[in-house]
């Protein structure tokens, strides 16, 4: 079956996260050529795309976007998302407006049709990325109208605000060229708060999360042991989920426990983080014994020789569909650790609820495992006195500026300790 120009890279909501041959191979081929982190933004895309699965105009529209977004970024720009500023996409926009005439289709065709022959969801060849008119039969010259535009870069500033809060990059070009373009006075497109991309735990509802994952673990073991190794990893070495979960390209195992000969200190080796850049994050002894009991607890030795390639965290049930149909020993992707984590969250914040603590439990059910990754940040630099500069290595920040934000607390935090501060420390006067 031939193949479009552009592949479609992603399929209906339904087909989407079981995967797809030749999506698959070609964000491979991205990786191995020198976009290593193509496979994390190509996860992110889904992740986020998934979410909308339930609106069906939403859908097709961000879908849309995506595609036509990262076939500019991958295969013509050559370029990560990290990478982009306000005159590549400006570039992007420019490459819109004037699309190239092979990729304009003039009637809708299906992104995927099923091969009868191998049974596989494959690129339609028919299908284009640009969708121009016809006026009485005749093809009209490609226009983006300036609503159309609005749109394109509206769900594209979404889509960065959402890379922001995963901590994937740090700005939003998007949103920067709306910016000083000539709809800013009307755009109302914003980026989340300060506040909200760097929400945490209170030492209050983080206790609450550790004492669950433990009672968790204790009763449903073979569940929930994963979950509490999962949680405290996150935590104690500030990972994002993206860095400890399988994707194309990426496949986490226990050999990346590694110990330091010089110092006698174990780490955790990341190889592809944040704009392709690796890092070791040192463990503490709470952390390494947290290891030791869930290896013990897998049938492992204590601890990792440097050529353990034991899966990281592992099915409890064999994959039904995908790439690993039938295997349980395999690694786990993103979404059901996501989906591990949020269980935890959730179980923490109704126990909270039953103990008294109703706002409390009504903040804790709105974060997530990316929250837990702020939690350790903030609490190893306001709790545990760590200097800014090692928790700016452990935690991968490219400037000590994105770390010194962490001395901020939450604003429940914030309040408390406001409200309880003396007038006059030597007392009051009568």
């Amino acid at each position: 079956m031939d193949k479009p120009p552009v592949l479609p890279l992603f399929d209906s909501p339904e087909h989407l996260m079981l995967g797809n041959v030749q999506i698959n191979q070609h964000i491979t081929e991205l990786s191995v050529n020198g976009l290593d982190d193509a496979g994390l933004i190509y996860q992110h895309a889904c992740e986020w795309l998934f979410e909308q699965k339930h609106h069906e105009n939403n859908y097709k529209s961000y879908r849309s976007e995506l595609t036509s977004f990262l076939h500019w970024c991958f295969d013509v720009a050559k370029l990560s998302l990290a990478d982009i500023d306000r005159k590549k996409m400006a570039a992007y926009v420019d490459y819109c407006q004037h699309p190239p005439q092979e990729l304009i289709a003039f009637c809708n065709q299906a992104q995927f049709k099923l091969d009868k022959v191998s049974q596989l969801r494959l690129a339609n060849p028919k299908w284009r990325p640009f969708l121009g008119k016809k006026r009485d039969g005749i093809e009209q010259v490609y226009q983006l109208s300036d609503n159309a535009l609005k749109t394109k870069l509206a769900i594209l500033s979404s889509f960065y605000s959402y890379l922001i809060g995963e901590e994937y990059c740090e700005r939003n070009p998007a949103q920067i060229w709306l910016n000083y373009s000539k709809f800013s006075r009307r755009s109302k497109f914003k980026l989340n708060s300060e506040e909200e991309n760097l929400l945490s735990f209170t030492e209050l509802q983080w206790s609450y999360v550790i004492a669950t994952a433990q009672k968790l673990a204790a009763e449903q073991p073979s569940i929930h042991q994963r979950s509490l190794f999962l949680i405290r990893l996150l935590y104690s070495c500030y990972l994002r989920i993206s860095e400890v979960s399988a994707r194309v390209g990426y496949s986490p195992v226990m050999g990346q426990f590694k110990l330091n000969q010089q110092t006698g200190i174990w780490s955790f080796y990341v190889p592809i983080s944040k704009g392709g850049k690796s890092r070791s994050i040192p463990l503490s002894k709470a952390m390494l014994q947290g290891l030791i009991d869930y290896r013990r607890f897998l049938g492992l030795a204590d601890l990792p020789m440097p050529n353990d390639t034991s899966p990281l965290f592992i099915r409890h049930r064999a994959a039904g569909h995908g790439r690993e149909v039938g295997e349980l020993n395999a690694n786990l992707g993103i979404r059901q650790l996501r989906d591990d984590v949020e269980f935890v969250i959730q179980t923490a914040a109704q126990m909270a609820l039953k103990d008294g603590f109703s706002q409390d439990s009504i903040q804790m059910a709105k974060l997530t495992a990316h929250n837990i990754r702020h939690t350790g940040i903030t609490h190893d630099i306001n709790l545990n006195g760590r200097p800014l500069s090692h928790v700016q290595a452990d935690a991968g920040h490219e400037s000590i500026d994105t770390t010194s934000q962490y001395l901020h607390t939450s604003q429940v935090e914030r309040h408390q300790t406001a409200f309880s501060k003396p007038m006059d420390r030597l007392g009051d006067i009568d």
